[in-house]
């Protein structure tokens, strides 16, 4: 069975830690959440490595891992901004973000169009930005770490990167869309 491998129970150990985040999130264990939320970066990388490294690459792992990334990340951060911890604005945003690139495939996909695309730099930068935010915010929470001082100026990074992100998305699906239509 090509489907099932170590990655994948890895990948799915990470999505099952999604629930678990955002109720220790909610709960006011945030402390928790942090360990929770580094053990689950760690496995992104011991997954990913095992994948690679082992030629241990599956389809279902190229939809399982990026969507427990992006569960976990939109989950704690859906968390947080309902606590308070981070702004509603950036939380809206970031949704939107994940919204309209899952969107863009799925539209891509149902209008018949191959779409093979690599993240943009800046996505990079973002989705390394926003988990640096979520961290952050709870370790400073939690009070493992006080990084009070850090969490407003890259609250602002994660924004303006998460909006050029979200931009060069929309930019590239509209060129994409408009050389690769019927002419109708």
């Amino acid at each position: 069975m090509r489907g099932v491998s170590i990655p994948n129970f890895i990948s799915l150990g990470r999505l099952l830690a999604v629930p678990i985040a955002v109720w220790l999130i909610l709960d006011g264990n945030l402390g928790i959440a942090f360990w929770v939320f580094v053990a689950a970066g760690v496995s992104d990388a011991v997954d990913g490595f095992l994948a690679k490294r082992f030629d241990m690459q599956t389809e279902l792992g190229k939809v399982l891992d990026p969507l427990a990334d992006k569960a976990l990340l939109v989950s704690v951060y859906i968390s947080l901004g309902h606590v308070g911890y981070i702004p509603v604005w950036l939380v809206i945003l970031v949704v939107f973000r994940d919204f309209v690139i899952v969107g863009g495939i799925i539209l891509a996909h149902t209008i018949s169009l191959t779409m093979r695309m690599k993240p943009f730099i800046v996505s990079k930068i973002n989705t390394l930005a926003q988990i640096l935010l979520a961290g952050i915010v709870l370790a400073s929470a939690g009070k493992i770490l006080d990084l009070e001082m850090v969490i407003m100026p890259m609250v602002y990074l994660v924004g303006v990167t998460t909006f050029i992100s979200g931009a060069a998305y929309l930019i590239f699906w509209g060129r994409f869309v408009a050389v690769s239509g019927d002419g109708e």
